[in-house]
């Protein structure tokens, strides 16, 4: 009986130690990020607005020293975006318009993100509550999210292969509607990457090349935001001429006044550099630059501006996202 009972604690003793934690999990995956130079990742982002899909090809790279590049590129019309990250700031490029806004910000540490190795990692040290579950091929964890400018994302659930290697990032509400999902095709762990790969000259200059401008000289149709706050109205809509197109305003009056803008969007023959007290943040169409009182974004050749003094980045990142533009698939 002695026998037996001992045979029987070693099986459990066994066994326990061959369960594999999430706490586990969380630190071989920061051993993994510590240890390694750097990441290229490349994958397919896909956003439900509504019910429409916007479609991105996505390539992030990190190296050591807190450098950042991520390109967003949309699948309908090759529409490319860089977000950077090297010792002199944040940018945002739009190199069809050699055009590119720089931050003093702390991205990608101050939300989420579901490309970056660094931020999946944060989001599941700083849930407490997270849930870990292993299948026969995967570890998926289920954690709270980090997007201020946007209640309706909640939590998400990350799914690794059983090297750690990231598979699928799925962003849901409270119904758990999947709202944002990122699809990992390809990790590539310490490669090797350009003397100039992270610097914002090079990057303007190569994506430039590489992609086809898309400007336009005439705002084509009625555009309008399909979220207005409550008792809000358009009061007025004036259209401008400008030497090499045009630029439409509409006022809204009411508890929540704002203005809409669009414009034709210019190429800049020298690098153009704007500088932006804000953040850069993912909305349907595009990358755009949120400040307290402006988000400001760029779409099929035109520019586009949302303003108000008293409204929150939450309402303005609505009015935008609302703007009826044409999606990546539906």
């Amino acid at each position: 009986m002695k026998k037996l009972c001992l045979v029987l604690g070693m099986c459990i003793l066994l066994a326990g130690c061959g369960n594999y934690s999430s706490n586990d999990a969380a630190k071989d995956l920061e051993k993994k990020l510590n240890d390694c130079n750097g990441y290229n990742l490349t994958g397919e982002l896909e956003i439900s607005n509504n019910d429409d899909i916007y479609k991105y090809d996505v390539n992030a790279s990190y190296a050591k020293d807190d450098k950042f590049r991520v390109s967003l590129k949309n699948q309908t019309n090759n529409h490319e975006q860089i977000i950077l990250k090297n010792e002199e700031g944040v940018y945002v490029l739009t190199p069809a318009l050699n055009k590119s806004f720089k931050f003093q910000s702390d991205w990608p540490y101050n939300n989420s993100q579901t490309y970056l190795l660094q931020t999946l990692l944060s989001d599941i040290q700083n849930d407490e509550k997270k849930e870990f579950k292993q299948t026969k091929d995967n570890y998926i964890f289920t954690t709270t999210v980090n997007y201020p400018n946007n209640n309706d994302l909640v939590k998400q659930k990350i799914y690794f292969d059983k090297k750690l290697v990231p598979k699928k990032v799925e962003v849901m509400n409270k119904d758990n509607d999947v709202l944002i999902r990122m699809t990992f095709k390809k990790v590539k762990y310490n490669p090797k990457f350009k003397k100039n790969y992270f610097e914002l000259e090079n990057n303007m200059k190569t994506a430039k090349t590489e992609s086809e401008t898309q400007t336009v000289s005439k705002i084509e149709g009625d555009t309008y935001p399909m979220y207005v706050p409550e008792n809000t109205e358009l009061a007025s809509k004036d259209t401008v001429d400008l030497d090499n197109g045009e630029r439409v305003i509409m006022t809204y009056e009411g508890d929540n006044p704002f203005m809409f803008v669009e414009q034709t969007a210019d190429v800049s023959d020298e690098l153009a550099i704007v500088s932006v007290y804000g953040e850069p943040f993912q909305i349907a169409t595009s990358v755009a630059a949120v400040s307290d009182n402006m988000i400001n974004w760029v779409s099929n050749g035109i520019e586009y501006y949302v303003v108000a003094d008293n409204m929150s980045k939450e309402d303005l990142i609505s009015v935008a996202n609302s703007v009826t533009v044409m999606p990546v698939s539906k």
